[in-house]
This record gives structure tokens, C-alpha cells and sequence, in this order.
């Protein structure tokens, strides 16, 4: 399996992002939130390949968040 592959819905780097500078960040967000609750269930089961490849997701999606976030704050 790619690691490029969503564990989540709302964690799909393919999808597209939304237009406006907040929902960029709320759809980051999300995707943030999704992994961390399948972060939990991974680590509950002991599957630690998954539990890798979530890690992976949750650092590129921290990244997309801090880039939106860099984004509205010099729109402010």
C-alpha cells in the first residue's frame, strides 16, 4: 500500500480544497481531527504499520494547516 493512500475521508490529499482561505482551514482541520481519532483506534487494536502510515498523515496535514494558517493571518 502507498502511503499516499487517505485513511480517512477527509484526510484525501486528492480531494479538492475549498476557495476561500477559512474553509481551507477548516477542511485541514478536519482532516486533522479525522486522523487523530483513527490515530486512537489504530494504537487501541496494536496495529503499528497503520498507526506509521496515520503518523505520515497527521504531519502533512499539520503542514497544510499551518500553511492556511499563514495564509489568513496575512490576509488579516
Amino acid at each position: 500500500m502507498s502511503a499516499f493512500v487517505p485513511l480517512t475521508r477527509a484526510a484525501d490529499p486528492a480531494a479538492e480544497m475549498p476557495g476561500s482561505a477559512g474553509a481551507r482551514q477548516d477542511a485541514a482541520n478536519a482532516a486533522l481531527g479525522s486522523l487523530r481519532e483513527e490515530q486512537r483506534r489504530l494504537s487501541r487494536l496494536g496495529f503499528e504499520v497503520p498507526l506509521a502510515r496515520c503518523h505520515q498523515q497527521i504531519r502533512f496535514w499539520s503542514f497544510v494547516s499551518a500553511v492556511c494558517s499563514l495564509e489568513r493571518g496575512s490576509r488579516a
